[in-house]
């Protein structure tokens, strides 16, 4: 008997150092961990793609179907399945992510749903190998049980603020549980496939339903069809003119332009940074009156972090849009002066219309959807290969190495939503000035104002650059766009008022 107390104390002190050497390890240590349990970090860089098939069983009803994983890299993803008939899909094709079923049809995922789409197809690809590149911050979650396990929890934040936990066994060093937005799986049954460890057994919880994942077949490194990645074809629906919906398109921008200089509006740009936590936090906010002289945009700042500038600081606000004021005007002579035949005009800064970046990429998957209430056309698009990106103007040749999805109000013909990210590196100066680092990502959406026009109502930014081949910048910024409203008023004599909140 008390050779079997010793013994059991023995064991709990056992488990006790196991837990306390698990808590003194950093993330960093427990990611490598994982890696060699495994299969070692070269082998597991090794998988480009994986086919995953097997059954899939609902646990409150006990209804079976088929179940398909599949993946290629960068961020290629695919899951299907169906339950007594019904039918799932989702997946992310690089440039927009979606999801279908027998009930609500397809759909294009937009904002949080399409962030955490994106965040889970590289996760699914690469793990958590990439996360440096990627600009993701690792954080302890600290020793949790996973089915009286003790467990590591590692916390990967995206630069978007996508939060995916993950929970490794502090014995073995594998991965045990993971959570990505609502939806949770938890590993079990790992056996050997081409020297990599894979689980066989998958527990999920998603949309307040339970389901158990049997795996029969596991499939690395092989050959992927390219359009099994792709936004699904509604064979039925009839397409829209793409050509022709660009001529209306471009027509209609050359309107906004002329629109816009007859509009005001704030706007509030709100800096944000990832912590050492993987908190993504506030940092600060300039709150500005935007107006437009002459085509050009004239930014007169009024608040900072939520309060109004002091008289000083407000004097030399005024002063600043007076100076751009003069600027333009210097521009507009110059034009004037190279219509004349006197050499070449300056300070060009007119926007470049979302329908020229377009005949820069190369449109896919065309669709009609419904967005807030109204009738879109929705595509994706990608960098154009055949495009003259040698002689097209500098912001354009940024805008051509984009890749994304886009909504388009049909009936106004005007742009909705984009959302889009850098599919290569962008240099500026010849990458010695500065270099937009690939993956780089932008959001727009825009509401429709006074019947007649679209403008924006938040961008989101997530954008990592070196400067002068050294300094490293990253950027993390949502620009808020509200109170529009018609003026008359030389925006050089508008009075300063106070901002209107969104």
């Amino acid at each position: 008997m008390r050779k079997a107390v010793i013994h059991s104390g023995l064991c709990l002190l056992a488990l006790g150092i196991l837990a306390l050497q698990a808590a003194a390890q950093s993330p960093a240590k427990v990611l490598k961990q994982a890696e060699k349990a495994l299969g070692g970090s070269k082998k597991v860089r090794s998988v480009r793609s994986s086919v995953q098939t097997g059954t899939i069983t609902r646990l409150g009803d006990g209804a079976v179907g088929r179940y398909r994983f599949q993946t290629e890299q960068p961020n290629l993803l695919n899951i299907s399945y169906d339950l007594a008939g019904f039918e799932r899909e989702s997946g992310y094709n690089g440039r927009s992510g979606w999801a279908r079923n027998s009930r609500d049809g397809l759909r294009t995922l937009t904002g949080a749903d399409s962030a955490a789409m994106q965040a889970t197809a590289l996760f699914r690809n690469s793990l958590w190998l990439n996360y440096k590149q990627q600009k993701v911050k690792l954080s302890s979650g600290g020793i949790e049980n996973v089915n009286g396990k003790p467990a590591n929890v590692v916390v990967l934040t995206t630069p978007k603020g996508i939060t995916i936990r993950i929970w490794f066994d502090a014995v073995t060093g594998l991965p045990v549980r993971d959570q990505i937005g609502d939806e949770t799986a938890e590993y079990s049954d790992y056996r050997d496939i081409d020297g990599l460890k894979r689980p066989f057994l998958v527990h999920l919880a998603s949309g307040g339903e339970r389901y158990e994942v049997r795996l029969e077949s596991i499939r690395l490194n092989t050959v992927v069809a390219r359009s099994t990645f792709d936004f699904p074809v509604r064979t039925n629906e009839p397409l829209p003119d793409i050509s022709a919906l660009l001529r209306e398109l471009q027509a209609n921008e050359d309107r906004v332009e002329a629109l816009l200089d007859s509009y005001s509006f704030t706007q509030k740009v709100v800096k944000r940074e990832l912590g050492k936590d993987g908190v993504l936090r506030e940092t600060e906010s300039e709150t500005f009156q935007m107006s437009f002289h002459k085509g050009r945009r004239v930014s007169r700042l009024i608040e900072k972090n939520g309060r109004p500038l002091s008289p000083k600081d407000q004097a030399d606000a005024d002063r600043d849009v007076e100076k751009r004021i003069d600027e333009i005007e210097k521009d507009a002579a110059r034009s004037e002066a190279s219509e004349a035949g006197r050499g070449p005009a300056r300070g060009d800064e007119r926007r470049i219309s979302i329908a020229e970046v377009l005949r820069a990429s190369k449109l896919m998957n065309p669709r009609r959807e419904r967005f807030r209430g109204r009738d879109v056309v929705v595509f994706d698009f990608e960098p154009d290969p055949g495009f003259d990106m040698k002689n097209a103007k500098s912001l354009l040749k940024f805008f051509g190495k984009t890749a994304g999805v886009m909504w388009i109000d049909e009936e106004d013909k005007q742009v909705a939503r984009i959302e889009a990210s850098l599919a290569d590196s962008f240099n500026v100066g010849g990458g010695v000035v500065a270099k937009l680092k690939k993956g780089a990502s932008f959001v727009l959406d825009q509401e429709r104002v006074g019947g007649e026009i679209w403008l924006p109502s938040e961008a989101e930014i997530n954008l990592a650059v070196r400067v002068l081949l050294v300094k490293g910048i990253n950027v993390n910024q949502v620009v808020k766009s509200y109170g529009y409203s018609k003026f008359q008023t030389e925006v050089k004599d508008a009075a300063v008022g106070q901002p209107q909140k969104p």
